[in-house]
């Protein structure tokens, strides 16, 4: 079982910082082929969701959903794959991937093998937008009460 010594997400931020909270922080995540691929962390270290309080996953899952909003409206995915897995590293965390028709694993999971390699121009347009998507996800991620 992982403590806080020994946790990644405890360790290091997961990312860079868009938006910090006492209770989660919302992180940008330099995967390659995926410019605004982002995390929710919860900020102390939980190993499952029903190990925090009805009203703290009604914040970390508005948070969430706020980011998936904020993918959306900047992006303009295809689609945006949402997922808490922890098998790596067991803190709590969501990820959320936009994904596009010629992202590199589409229609796989971004975990399985690659099905083409992406065209370095789209990639730079759509890295292009990141600052716009960090303000929109301030702007729309709920703060702590």
């Amino acid at each position: 079982m992982a403590t806080m010594t020994d946790c990644e997400l405890c360790r290091a931020d997961g990312g860079d910082v868009v938006l910090r909270t006492a209770e989660l922080r919302v992180v940008l995540v330099d995967e390659p082929g995926y410019p605004g691929f982002a995390r929710v962390i919860w900020n102390a270290h939980v190993r499952e969701m029903t190990d925090l309080a009805p009203p703290q996953i009604a914040r970390l899952m508005g948070a969430v959903f706020a980011v998936e909003d904020a993918l959306r409206a900047v992006l303009k995915p295809l689609k945006v794959n949402l997922a808490s897995l922890g098998n790596m590293t067991p803190h709590v965390h969501w990820h959320a991937i936009p994904r596009f028709a010629d992202d590199p694993h589409y229609p796989k999971p971004i975990w399985a093998g690659r099905q083409r390699e992406p065209d370095p121009a789209v990639l730079a347009a759509r890295r292009a937008l990141l600052s716009a998507l960090a303000a929109e996800i301030e702007q729309r991620v709920i703060r702590d009460p």
